[in-house]
C-alpha cells in the first residue's frame, strides 16, 4: 500500500479553500497510487483559530464529513483529516478517517489537549480506534498523543501495526519529528505518519518536517519546512517477519518487571 501525507499551510478559516486543497491533494496522491492522504490536525477550520473552533465546528455526519467522504470517493483515494467536532454541546478535536469509497473507517478525539488554547477550545478524548486500512490493523492519533509511550503500547496490545497523526507542531518541537516519533515507532514496531503543517497561522509558526517512519524507525519519507505531499510506499515493512515484532513487542512489555513482581 502507498500511504501519503500531505504537509501545507493553515487556511485560516476558509472552508471552501480547505475544501478545493483537499481535493487538489487527494487527485495527485491517487495519481500516485496512494491509498490513503493523511491532512494536518484542526484543518477544518483551522488549528491555532479558537475564535473559529466553537462557532465553525460541525457534527459528525454533517456537512463537512459528507463532503469529505464524497471527495474521497470521487478521487479514488482514502482520507485522514482533522477536524473541530460539535457534539453533545461542546467541540472535540478530531479526526476522521475515509476509504477510497468514501466510507467512514474510524473517528477519534483527541485524548492528550496540549496547552491553554486547546484545553479552552476542545473537550477530551477518552477511547482509542481501531480499524482495518486495506489489511493494516490502522489506529488514529493526534499530535501531544503520540509523544506518550503508553498510548502507542496500548495500540500495540491491540494488534495495530500502522497509527496515522495529524499534527499542529510548533517550530522549536522539530524533535518530535526527529526522534519522539521514530522512538514511538520502533518501540512499538509501528508505522507512523505524522502531518504537520507549515508556515503561520496568526501568532503561531508551525515546525513543519512531516514524516512517515517504520517500525525499524527508518525514515520512509520526510518534509522540511514547506509545502509538500509525500507518498511512501509501505512494503518494505510489510516485509519485516512477523516473529520479529512481536517478539520487540513482549520485550518492551517485560520493561520494568523484576522477579518479585
Amino acid at each position: 500500500m502507498k500511504l501519503a501525507l500531505y504537509q501545507g499551510p493553515a487556511i485560516g478559516g476558509d472552508i471552501e479553500a480547505g475544501f478545493a486543497r483537499i481535493e487538489r491533494h487527494l487527485s495527485a496522491a491517487a495519481l500516485a497510487g496512494a491509498k490513503m492522504l493523511v491532512f494536518p490536525e484542526v484543518f477544518l477550520p483551522g488549528y491555532n483559530r479558537p475564535d473559529l473552533h466553537k462557532s465553525l465546528a460541525q457534527p459528525l455526519g454533517g456537512a463537512w464529513t459528507k463532503r469529505l467522504s464524497a471527495l474521497a470517493k470521487q478521487t479514488g483515494c482514502g482520507l485522514t483529516v482533522g477536524w473541530a467536532e460539535a457534539a453533545d454541546g461542546t467541540v472535540y478535536n478530531a479526526a476522521t478517517c475515509f476509504d477510497d469509497t468514501g466510507e467512514q473507517l474510524a473517528h477519534y478525539r483527541k485524548i492528550q489537549l496540549y496547552g491553554p488554547m486547546e484545553r479552552a477550545s476542545f473537550s477530551y478524548g477518552d477511547a482509542y480506534t481501531v480499524f482495518d486500512l486495506y489489511g493494516h490493523k490502522a489506529a488514529l492519533m493526534i499530535c501531544y498523543d503520540v509523544e506518550f509511550p503508553q498510548h502507542c503500547a496500548a495500540l500495540a496490545a491491540q494488534g495495530v501495526t500502522l497509527v496515522l497523526v495529524p499534527t499542529a507542531n510548533p517550530k522549536g518541537f522539530e524533535h518530535v519529528s526527529t526522534a519522539f516519533v521514530p522512538a514511538r515507532a520502533a518501540e512499538m514496531n509501528l508505522t507512523i505518519a505524522y502531518a504537520n503543517f507549515c508556515g503561520t497561522e496568526g501568532d503561531l509558526t508551525f515546525g513543519g518536517h512531516s514524516v512517515i517512519v517504520g517500525p525499524d524507525a527508518q525514515v520512509l519519507a520526510s518534509a522540511g519546512r514547506g509545502e509538500a505531499l509525500l507518498v511512501a510506499d509501505l512494503r518494505p515493512v510489510d516485509d519485516i517477519a512477523p516473529e520479529l515484532l512481536s517478539l520487540q513487542r513482549q520485550d518492551y512489555r517485560e520493561v520494568g518487571k523484576t522477579d518479585e513482581t
